[in-house]
């Protein structure tokens, strides 16, 4: 065994432990030198967990067990933050893809309807539904947030899910996964949808403790997340393999006789329920245990994830992990064609079998925050599609742009208010009238557009964009009712500068700057 190996065991024992107290410490020595800091740094899971064991002995004895699983599963993380080396990967080895190992959704063949409903009855739907509308200027759950004919992304999810259950007489059962920021509020807005064919489940993703850039050191100094929570936070979507199994969901479904999930992020819109790709899960010749779907990347997609085979595995590259001369290849549409839109299909009896034999590996990923207090702090995270390369039978499909709409921004919100998509049970579907499949590129500037209420003050009424290229809107800009744009339109207004876009305008592959007023008399 090398001293790496037995590092790592060090750590793991002080890590992985049941967090009890008065085991005996590293002993510091003084230094300036490299030794120093490697003792430093193996000195830490013991310093954090005894910080720990003060976070779990002042938490009331009932509610302890709890505190101290959700505390095991950060040590362990923590642990592995210490031992593991950069999560770069090394560029020259990258291998080639293999053959048929990202498929074409227009190649897939449609189910026969007879099989659409016992494949249905095998599924579970789940929407990552942790976030908070804050980045938007809303309060509570991102999914309360309206988007389209006063409907949230909540309704339209449910509205989608009823009526598969309802055209195909199945049972798809809907799955919140939560974190401790929106399970209070959610399970208030869920109340309205009881008398509907459709059951909806959720559980709550684990909360972590944020530390101390500096020291390492937990940042809160009690367990009621409640009452602080600036230091607690939701370690990413990762997180949905252990709180899930542990929620008591991935056993119930298992035995119900459920074979898949589809997990999608609650905010796009166009991560419904494919036939096509159902079909080809249960009628591949291997089912896989893992299939993600990709599209194409455009200009504005070249910072997102893609995949590609290493050491012998697929797995998603994300650009955190791309060596930095290397990452303008990697942002290569021609290099790279395709990028992750985080909706996947996972077998659930694979789920259980990875995490019973200990084989669930995904890269951490390190979120550097600043509290309101100026103090720098830490989040370690993991994503939910890095735990491709655990799987086995794994590949990506390329999927049309349709089922990949997030709303991210208010940018996104002027294409999914608009008169480019029409809404069908919950779908939005691109308008026929649209004569190119893309959607147009958007860009609103954040100071004057970046809030929901502040982008609806500026619309009269969401423009006619059917014809539309390429918007950029920047500064001091409102629009009249019934405004049509074409082409490529950019429409800068100046510091000090306004600019009012008259009702009934017809912008066609114009640029409008300076200071423009239109009043109505």
């Amino acid at each position: 065994m090398d001293n790496k190996e037995q590092a790592v065991l060090e750590i793991n024992k002080f890590c992985l432990g049941s967090l009890d107290k008065g085991e005996q410490k590293h002993k510091r020595e003084p230094s300036g030198s490299k030794e120093f800091h490697e003792i430093t740094k193996r000195d830490a899971p013991a310093r954090l967990r005894s910080e720990l064991d003060k976070l779990i002995e002042e938490h009331p004895e009932k509610l302890r067990e709890e505190c101290r699983k959700e505390l095991n599963g950060f040590a362990e993380l923590f642990g592995r933050y210490l031992s593991e080396s950069s999560t770069e990967i090394k560029w020259e080895a990258i291998q080639k893809l293999p053959p048929n190992s990202i498929l074409q959704h227009a190649d897939l063949p449609s189910p026969s309807m007879e099989n659409v409903k016992d494949m249905l009855n095998k599924l579970v739907m789940i929407k990552l539904n942790g976030g908070l509308g804050t980045s938007m200027g809303c309060h509570g759950p991102k999914s309360s947030i309206t988007v389209r004919n006063d409907l949230t992304f909540l309704d339209l999810t449910v509205q989608q899910i009823q009526n598969l259950n309802k055209t195909y007489d199945t049972n798809v059962p809907l799955v919140l996964m939560n974190s401790f920021n929106t399970s209070e509020e959610t399970a208030k807005i869920i109340q309205r949808y009881e008398g509907l064919q459709l059951q909806i489940y959720t559980f709550s993703q684990s909360a972590y403790p944020r530390i101390y850039k500096d020291t390492l050191l937990p940042v809160p100094k009690n367990c009621v997340v409640d009452k602080d929570s600036q230091g607690w936070y939701p370690p990413g979507h990762g997180d949905f393999y252990k709180s899930f199994k542990n929620s008591g969901l991935l056993d119930k479904f298992i035995e119900e006789g459920r074979t898949y999930c589809f997990i999608s992020n609650i905010d796009n819109l166009g991560a419904t329920v494919d036939l096509n790709i159902l079909n080809h899960i249960f009628h591949s010749q291997v089912e896989p245990e893992f299939l993600i779907e990709l599209t194409d990347k455009t200009k504005a997609d070249v910072k997102g994830g893609t995949l590609i085979q290493y050491q012998d595995k697929l797995r998603i590259l994300e650009i955190a992990q791309v060596p930095k001369e290397h990452v303008d290849d990697f942002k290569s549409v021609k290099t790279f064609r395709y990028f992750n839109t985080n909706n996947i299909w996972i077998q659930l009896p694979a789920i259980k079998k990875v995490l019973e034999q200990g084989l669930l590996n995904m890269e951490i990923i390190v979120n550097p925050k600043t509290l309101d207090n100026g103090a720098s702090v830490i989040q370690l995270e993991t994503a939910v599609g890095a735990a491709m390369k655990s799987f086995n039978g794994c590949i990506g499909i390329n999927v049309p742009r349709r089922r990949f709409l997030p709303v991210k921004k208010t940018s996104d919100m002027l294409l999914v208010m608009s008169n480019l998509y029409k809404l069908s049970n919950g779908h939005l579907v691109m308008s026929p009238d649209r004569l190119f499949p893309t959607t147009p590129l958007v860009k609103l500037g954040d100071r004057h557009f970046s809030k929901v209420n502040e982008f609806l003050n500026r619309f009269a009424s969401i423009p006619d964009i059917l014809d539309l290229d390429h918007l950029t809107v920047s500064g001091d800009v409102t629009f009249g009712r019934n405004v049509v744009l074409k082409g490529t339109v950019i429409i800068i207004a100046n510091h000090g500068d306004r600019i009012d876009i008259p009702s009934g305008a017809i912008l066609e592959n114009k640029i409008v700057s300076g200071n423009l007023r239109i009043l109505d008399h």
